[in-house]
């Protein structure tokens, strides 16, 4: 589904991705750990083809085509999908308004934009609030999760949707991710991995200074984080170590 390889990045002249390589099946979620300002993000904005994000060399092929220079609506439109960590608040946009411009006939095989939002734990009220103005925690990252339902992309990359939500949503956000990630593809990011509670991953991968450093079972590779930091996989003298 997604794979990319010998890939060097760079942002305003600085190396954020670097010799990096990630092959990831059809039918399979890969979930990405390492420590702040490691390329999680980076690795996200790269595959959506966010012009600040440099290709330096290597390239990104998804469902077999190179899309590496392809532009960011090029590439939503083949199929991918992001739920962003920080997403922007747009005064005057209403979230049912960018909802009903998004896949419509999705919509109604869901059951209409009510259903959605009910699904989401949101009243019909508040789709008429500007996206993300005054949104809590919660509610944004509950946005965001509503957004690509509607969307329904083939592959979905999630950029910490467990960090500052309490354990309501977490459950809430984690199920309904999980339905999504049922007969799909994706990347996702998670810093104390509360998510995996909730949501089936099949790998694990550990980013540090821009290239994976280890690669294992997901649960595993967590137990070895939360006990030992990233010490044990910084000192791995090459890439790719298998746990």
């Amino acid at each position: 589904m997604l794979e990319i390889e010998s890939l060097n990045v760079s942002v305003d002249g600085k190396k954020v991705l670097s010799d990096f390589n990630l092959v990831i099946p059809k039918g399979e979620v890969h979930v990405i750990f390492g420590p702040n300002g490691s390329g999680k993000s980076s690795l996200i904005f790269t595959v959506l083809g966010f012009p600040k994000f440099q290709v330096l060399s290597g390239r990104i092929l998804f469902k077999g085509k190179d899309i590496t220079d392809l532009p960011t609506n090029e590439r939503v439109k083949m199929g991918i999908g992001v739920t962003f960590q920080h997403p922007p608040t747009i005064k005057g946009v209403k979230l049912g308004d960018i909802i009903n411009n998004m896949n419509k006939k999705n919509i109604a095989t869901l059951g209409g934009e009510k259903a959605l939002a009910r699904k989401m734990n949101f009243t019909a009220s508040f789709l008429e609030r500007d996206l993300n103005y005054g949104f809590s925690g919660g509610e944004v990252k509950r946005s965001e999760v509503l957004q690509i339902l509607v969307q329904k992309p083939e592959f979905l990359m999630l950029d910490e949707p467990d960090s500052g939500v309490d354990v309501e949503n977490l459950e809430l956000i984690g199920k309904v991710i999980n339905e999504l990630l049922m007969d799909n593809s994706g990347i996702l990011i998670t810093h104390q991995g509360y998510i995996l509670r909730y949501v089936r991953a099949d790998k694990a991968h550990v980013i540090i200074d821009g290239c994976i450093a280890c690669s294992g079972e997901p649960i595993k590779t967590l137990d070895h984080i939360m006990r030992e930091g990233y010490w044990w996989c910084e000192r791995c003298p090459t890439l790719e170590k298998k746990l």
